[in-house]
């Protein structure tokens, strides 16, 4: 029992441990910030309100659509959209666009080494 107790105390500490050597990307402004991951979001967030433009179709209506986008942000701080998943092109397409316009960014690490990171969000346009 007391075998069990100390392999599981190690295994959660070396997790803990882990976790703590892994860091976000840093949304420029966010530098300072107290908690990274929620600054990151509400820009991202305030990116989305600012530059997603609704995409119209050839009877000047807009078209609107649910959105999966996965991007990353890599080892030098790009945005890089790696896949769009929607059933309307258009918004797929403005959704892109989007993406596309977000600012470089001081790279996420892991155990003090800069590595890339996956995001998937949805989005109903």
């Amino acid at each position: 029992m007391k075998r069990l107790l100390l392999i599981a105390s190690f295994v959660f500490g070396t997790l803990g441990t882990v976790a703590a050597q892994q860091t976000s990307p840093v949304w420029p402004g966010c530098e300072d910030s107290e908690d990274v991951k929620a600054c990151f979001n509400q820009k991202l967030s305030q990116h989305v309100k600012e530059n997603y433009e609704y995409p119209q179709n050839d009877a000047g209506e807009y078209v609107r659509g649910k959105v999966t986008i996965k991007f990353e942000v890599d080892e030098k701080g790009k945005v890089n959209v790696l896949n769009i998943e929607g059933n309307e092109p258009l918004v797929n397409e403005a959704a892109k666009k989007m993406i596309k316009k977000m600012p470089k960014m001081e790279p996420g690490k892991l155990q003090g080494e800069v590595d890339a990171r996956e995001f998937t969000v949805s989005y109903k346009f």
